[in-house]
This record gives C-alpha cells, sequence and structure tokens, in this order.
C-alpha cells in the first residue's frame, strides 16, 4: 500500500516538472521569437530613409580654350559679354528630401553664373507612392531597372520632362558635362511644370506626363505657359539581363502639343522726318508719313516628336561596366532653345532630327572616360538656296571627349569638344563653318 502511494506521488511529481519544462521551452520560444521580430524591425528601421535628407554638390567649370570667345559685347540693346573663356559657376544645387509614408516630397534650388548671378528653384515635387516600401526612384533609374514588385508614384510640381533618356539624366548621373545638341534644343532646361506618373512592374518601366510646354530653359517664355494647350509626354521602356554580365535597356517616347505664335499689337499712322541730305535743317520733302500696320492676334501650332533610346551595359572584368548608349528623335514644331520653331511665322512647319550614340568605359572604380557624337538638324526639310544665298539648313555636329578620375563623391574632369556647324560668316558675309571647337575642365564635389 505504501509502495503505490509512492509511485503515485513519483508520477505525480514527473507529470509537474515535464509540465514546467513545457512552460518553460514556451516562455524560451516566445522570447526568442520576440527578440527576432525586434532585430527585424530594428533592421527595416535602419535601412527606412530618414524623414527628411538634405545633399546637393557644385560643379565649377574652368573653359580653358573656346575657339568661338571674343573679348567683345553682342549687338543690339543688351550688350552682353562674348567671352567664353573664363571660370563660371555651373551649377551649385542644395536638395531637401522628405520621406513619410505614401507622401515624397522633393525641393532643389540652383545657383549658377553662367549668365550672371542667378539662383532658382530647379526642381520641386509633390508624390504620392504605392507601395509604401518602394524606394522613390528618379526618373533617370526607373527608365533603366526593374522592380520585382508593381508600384506607381503620381507627382506634381517642377521635373523633368519623362521623355528619352537624355533629358531626365541628372547632371550627376552624366559622363559628359552638357546633354547633346537635339535635346538642348528640343527640352531645353529639362524641367517642366505639370503632373506625372511613374510605375513599373518586372521588366516594364513607363512615365506618362502632362506638363506646361514651356520648359525653365525655353528661350521665349520660360517656366511660363502663354496658352492653355498642354503638352502630353511619354516614355515606355524594358530593362533585362540578355546573358551574364550584360543588360539591355531600350524605349520609346512621344509628346503632342501644342505651341505658341506671338500676335502684332499693330501701329498707328505717324510722320517722321528723314534728312536726306545732312543739313540738320527740316525740308518739306524730307517729312514722310509712315502708315500704320494692323493687328494680328496670337494663335498657336500643332507641334509633336517621337523618340527611341537604347542603353548596352557590359560588366568589363578588372576595369568596371562599359556603357553603349543611343538615341533617336523625330519633331515637328518643337525646337525651343536653339532655332525656335515657329511654323506661322516661316509659312510651313519645321521638322527637326537629331540623334546621338556614345561609350562610356570605367576605367576601374578610380576613373572613367567617355566619347559621344551627336547632330542634329533644325530643318531637315528647308528649301534648297538659290547660288550665292544664305544657307538654311543649319546642322550642327558635335565629337565630344571626356576623362577624369573620381574619390567618393567628387570628380575631377576634363572635356574637349569638336563642334561643326554653318552658323559662321566669313568677312565677305559669306555662310561658313564655325570655328567652335573647346577645352574644358570640371571639378564636382558632392555633399
Amino acid at each position: 500500500m505504501a509502495a503505490a502511494s509512492l509511485l503515485g506521488a513519483t508520477g505525480a511529481s514527473a507529470d509537474d516538472v515535464t509540465a514546467r519544462l513545457d512552460a518553460q521551452d514556451r516562455e524560451i520560444a516566445r522570447l526568442r521569437e520576440e527578440i527576432a521580430r525586434e532585430r527585424r524591425d530594428r533592421e527595416a528601421e535602419a535601412k527606412r530613409p530618414p524623414p527628411i535628407t538634405v545633399g546637393g554638390y557644385a560643379q565649377v567649370d574652368w573653359v580653358a580654350y573656346r575657339e568661338s570667345s571674343q573679348d567683345e559685347l553682342s549687338a543690339g540693346t543688351t550688350r552682353q559679354p562674348l567671352n567664353s573663356e573664363r571660370f563660371l559657376l555651373r551649377r551649385s544645387r542644395i536638395r531637401v528630401v522628405s520621406e513619410r509614408s505614401i507622401f515624397h516630397g522633393v525641393l532643389e534650388l540652383d545657383a549658377n553664373t553662367v549668365q550672371g548671378l542667378q539662383v532658382r528653384p530647379i526642381n520641386a515635387e509633390a508624390s504620392i507612392k504605392w507601395p509604401t516600401s518602394h524606394r522613390y526612384p528618379t526618373p533617370a533609374t526607373s527608365s533603366f531597372g526593374s522592380s520585382k514588385e508593381p508600384y506607381i508614384i503620381v507627382t506634381a510640381g517642377l521635373f523633368r520632362t519623362p521623355f528619352g533618356f537624355a533629358v531626365v539624366e541628372g547632371s550627376r548621373e552624366r559622363t559628359f558635362f552638357e546633354r547633346s545638341t537635339f535635346a538642348s534644343a528640343l527640352f531645353p532646361g529639362s524641367f517642366d511644370l505639370g503632373l506625372r506618373v511613374l510605375g513599373g512592374y518586372k521588366l516594364l518601366n513607363y512615365a506618362l506626363g502632362i506638363v506646361n510646354g514651356a520648359p525653365i530653359g525655353e528661350r521665349a517664355f520660360p517656366g511660363r505657359d502663354p496658352n492653355k494647350s498642354k503638352d502630353v509626354v511619354m516614355r515606355v521602356g524594358t530593362s533585362t539581363d540578355v546573358v551574364g554580365g550584360v543588360r539591355l535597356d531600350v524605349g520609346v517616347s512621344g509628346l503632342t502639343g501644342r505651341g505658341f505664335h506671338a500676335g502684332d499689337a499693330g501701329t498707328k499712322a505717324d510722320v517722321t522726318w528723314r534728312d536726306a541730305n545732312g543739313d540738320a535743317v527740316v525740308q518739306p520733302s524730307e517729312i514722310v508719313g509712315v502708315p500704320g500696320t494692323p493687328g494680328a492676334p496670337s494663335g498657336s501650332f500643332l507641334r509633336y516628336a517621337l523618340g527611341a533610346d537604347a542603353r548596352v551595359v557590359v560588366a568589363v572584368p578588372v576595369l568596371g561596366s562599359l556603357q553603349l548608349r543611343g538615341e533617336v528623335v523625330r519633331g515637328r514644331n518643337l525646337d525651343r532653345g536653339l532655332v525656335l520653331a515657329d511654323p506661322v511665322a516661316a509659312g510651313r512647319n519645321l521638322t527637326e532630327l537629331g540623334w546621338a550614340v556614345g561609350a562610356t568605359q570605367e576605367l576601374t572604380h578610380w576613373a572613367a572616360a567617355a566619347v559621344r557624337y551627336d547632330e542634329y538638324r533644325p530643318d531637315v526639310n528647308a528649301p534648297s538656296p538659290p547660288p550665292g544665298a544664305a544657307q538654311t539648313d543649319v546642322a550642327f555636329s558635335t565629337w565630344t571627349f571626356s576623362g577624369g578620375v573620381r574619390l567618393d563623391r567628387s570628380r575631377l574632369v576634363g572635356e574637349f569638344a569638336h563642334r561643326d556647324n554653318a552658323t559662321g560668316v566669313s568677312p565677305a558675309g559669306v555662310p561658313q563653318a564655325l570655328a567652335d571647337d573647346s577645352f574644358t575642365m570640371r571639378a564636382e564635389v558632392g555633399f
């Protein structure tokens, strides 16, 4: 009887010990899971960008040689210096970025001395993005890349026009000092005001925008919109790994909108004195009536552009990546920065054609070299001039060679540009090629 009681007590004690051990195991598992969850939260917090970040860069140029430079002032009322061989602050940017849940904001200010001392907003964006975990891409990085999950970003403000690649490429991302000639002519300044949608999924990426159609670098009305019509612009592309170490990015772009033709306010009839014999005495025969001219209302005209771009990135052992790029654009009545397109004044449509090819080779992590050829014709269908008349079909072509060293966020780069165009004039007044080669050094520091 006593033995049975002892065995029962022992069995009960064993059950209690087992229960306590099981409870301890569950508590230990719970604590481990809680610790792992806290670790994951800390890692996610470390990867999450801060609510507000501030950065920027400065680019200081020394134009050591420019064939077209003159120690003179321009004609007309503005009387601007024609000397180009100088030191200048090409760009000095400060950028503030806010990232809060689905909201993203950007404010970037620029200071430069290209046309005298100037301080202006260059980029201002207010965006909503989904999903919230997706890092905000720039238009350039979204054009060349893929996403494992679908995303969409809606932006209002002042942003780069989503057309092609040269237009949206940032100044620090670009190997060359400036964009190709056709990009600067058709999209001067790159930035425009409007509404934009960015998105992508896997191999597909896209950008669609509705903009004023007056980029900040436009010669007529920079940053303003003289008519109520808006430009619609888009780019659709794909990005994929062809084979190991080789990546292909291609895209097509389009733009349609309406340009502005300024009207004439008209003039009243007037009387003028022409001192025909130079005696400074008014003679009845020297008084001439000047008839008035009727005014003409302002108008608009259709403009559009189509483009295609491609890039191949090859991982070269030891040296680094090799980039081969090409882009072509055909437009109509779109030139707003170089040879202003106004088909109403010209009496016919003006067709533009521009293209560029280039290669950039990294020379280890510390240096890079690049070459580019670009060509732009602002009036492809210009009629042939009669013998002895001025040339009307002006073509611009440029060979650009660039090379430099870099360290962290800083670069020291030299660039030689050989330009060929027919905007020069001989001493006899005959159109000829303008000697305009240049060599420039640039120091760039980011922070």
